[in-house]
């Protein structure tokens, strides 16, 4: 029958040895067919909302893959005859079923090994996890490591801060500088009024004492003159 023509492909293809030092498988792990989702470790919200991510960047997606590339005789091995099989048109109960019989009779695996190796690689990945976001925190100033070089985000997180303070510093120095103005201004007008009204009082006592004089020389001369005192 074609899908055990295809089935028997499947397991040629996989089932050779790939050679050392040969590129490590990209697929992540699936679930198992009949175990409960794990839903990702709750995380405090962080500062800033992360950006969406629609695909994983290839260093990330070698990264993992190097986590789960396995000696070909472990889950990592059941788990590609599990594709290999369900992209020949197998599914549920059988395609898992059918796949480990597969896998024993090349291997020689039982299931409880072959369910203890799909628990290693889960915490391989929960592991590496745990470090991944322990340098994060790190990078992101969240926690801090004896004698570590402070990351770019914890650097220009003090710079920042220092140049606000600098600019809180600048700020409260212009608004005294401002305030000082005012007073000045103030000060300023005052002095000029005061100076105004001084020059005003003088003219007009100036003024006042010019006329008197000026009145009183007049009348003297006419006066004088006229009764013939003057030489």
């Amino acid at each position: 029958m074609e899908i055990f023509d295809k089935l028997t492909n499947a397991a040629k293809e996989f089932f050779i040895e790939p050679e050392e030092g040969g590129a490590a498988p990209t697929n992540p792990p699936t679930t198992q067919y009949g175990a409960p989702a794990q839903s990702a470790p709750h995380t405090p919200a962080a500062a800033f909302a992360a950006p969406a991510v629609t695909q994983a960047e290839q260093r990330h997606l070698d990264h993992i893959a190097g986590l789960l590339a396995g000696n070909g005789k472990d889950f990592g091995a059941y788990m590609k005859m599990v594709k290999s099989m369900a992209a020949a048109g197998m599914a549920g109960p059988l395609l898992y079923q059918t796949a480990f019989n597969a896998f024993s009779a090349v291997n020689g695996g039982t299931v409880p090994a072959l369910l203890a190796s799909a628990a290693q690689f889960e915490q391989a990945l929960a592991a590496d996890r745990d470090k991944v976001l322990a340098r994060h925190r790190e990078k992101m100033g969240e926690a801090n490591a004896p004698g570590a070089t402070a990351s770019t985000v914890v650097q220009l997180t003090a710079q920042e801060k220092k140049l606000a303070a600098d600019l809180a510093e600048l700020t409260r120095q212009l608004q005294a500088k401002q305030q000082q103005l005012l007073q000045t201004q103030q000060q300023l007008a005052e002095e000029r009024q005061k100076t105004q009204a001084a020059l005003a009082s003088y003219e007009l006592a100036n003024s006042t004492a010019l006329t008197e004089l000026q009145a009183h020389h007049k009348a003297a001369q006419a006066f004088l003159n006229a009764s013939g005192t003057a030489k």
